[in-house]
């Protein structure tokens, strides 16, 4: 049983990607506020929506159906894990005329927010474009800032492509219809953490989660891009192998001297105490020239765990599609079992 543990880091050079309620005609940043300090952040949601949106054009996307208007309206996917692969990972709850089926997501993301303070600016604008002389412009204005974000994630390898049937809950997965529809496509009924449930062939769930790990190296999207385009591809992922759901992960970016920091040192002290908890190096994705230097110092101060191969530092792109080949190859089979099933 292993779980993907670590952060993802986003590098935001004079951008808007996720905006929240404007206020008169300005556009908002989300923010939020520690103390005195206002902190930029990029939504859970954006940042899933971004990853549904970057998936590759042939992999089919589950429907969204509307209904219902007002405080009675509502949205939901189709609620089929054993053909989408998005409400696999992602996942959903559909309530509908007594049926009732709830997946509780593979993919966990944290809020990605700026390691540091930001006092975002606002970028005053007209619009007088074809305006007859004299005629006043249409104001308009908007917020934007520089800022390294952080949030952590975990996947939970043993449950892609396995979904409950039963359990204690209020809701199982998948209707007992579109178990038997499973399983007449190759799927196996399963025990899974003590619950009945439905498994895909192997192949598949292999699949499925490098799909994941490639979307990620080629993540794209956010808001205002017309204006504020930039790399949203990860700056620096961190993925650990972990023998259970935990993160000891979250404290390796700080803020110093109100500069965003890889802390090697808190790596080090994290990879002692978790050592016999982990199923592999902790894998470090650092693109060049992000943070300076520091990827060099970071190398240089955690030389010994390289040379070990404990810990690994390449491009995070090298990462991503190296990690989903060997997915797609069984070198990481061990880590879709899970030894509570």
């Amino acid at each position: 049983m292993t779980f993907l543990a670590g952060k993802i880091v986003e590098d935001v050079v004079a951008g808007a990607p996720n905006n929240g309620e404007g206020e008169d005609n300005i556009g908002r940043v989300k923010t939020l506020r520690v103390g005195r300090e206002k902190y930029p952040y990029i939504s859970a949601q954006a940042f899933r929506r971004w990853l549904r949106d970057s998936l590759p054009a042939d992999e089919p996307r589950s429907q969204v159906t509307r209904s219902g208007t007002g405080k009675a309206q509502q949205a939901y996917t189709a609620g089929r894990p054993d053909r989408f692969l998005d409400d696999d990972l992602f996942g959903y709850m559909v309530a509908v005329k007594k049926e009732n089926y709830q997946r509780d997501t593979v993919l966990a993301t944290g809020t990605l927010v700026s390691v540091v303070p930001q006092a975002p600016t606002t970028d005053f604008g007209t619009m007088s474009r074809d305006f007859p002389a004299g005629e006043h412009p249409v104001i308009h204005q908007h917020e934007l800032y520089s800022g390294v974000l952080a949030g952590d994630v975990l996947l939970d390898v043993p449950r892609v492509g396995v979904f409950e049937t039963d359990g204690s809950g209020l809701r199982v997965s998948i209707s007992q219809a579109v178990a038997d529809e499973a399983r007449g496509r190759g799927a196996q009924g399963v025990s899974f953490r003590g619950v009945a449930a439905v498994r895909l062939p192997l192949e598949e769930r292999r699949r499925r989660l490098a799909v994941l790990l490639r979307t990620l190296a080629s993540l794209r999207g956010g808001a205002k891009q017309a204006l504020h385009y930039g790399d949203r591809t990860p700056a620096l992922v961190l993925l650990a192998p972990m023998k259970g759901g935990v993160n000891p992960f979250t404290r390796v970016l700080a803020a110093r001297e109100g500069k965003p920091v890889f802390d090697a040192d808190v790596l080090r002290e994290e990879y002692r105490a978790w050592r016999r908890e982990l199923d592999g190096p902790v894998m470090i994705g650092w693109a060049p020239g992000f943070l300076g230097d520091q990827r060099e110092r970071v190398r240089r101060e955690l030389k010994d765990l390289i040379e070990e191969k404990r810990v690994t530092v390449q491009h995070p792109r090298d990462l991503l599609t190296g990690l989903a080949g060997q997915v797609e190859n069984g070198d990481a089979d061990s880590w879709f079992e899970d030894i509570a099933a």
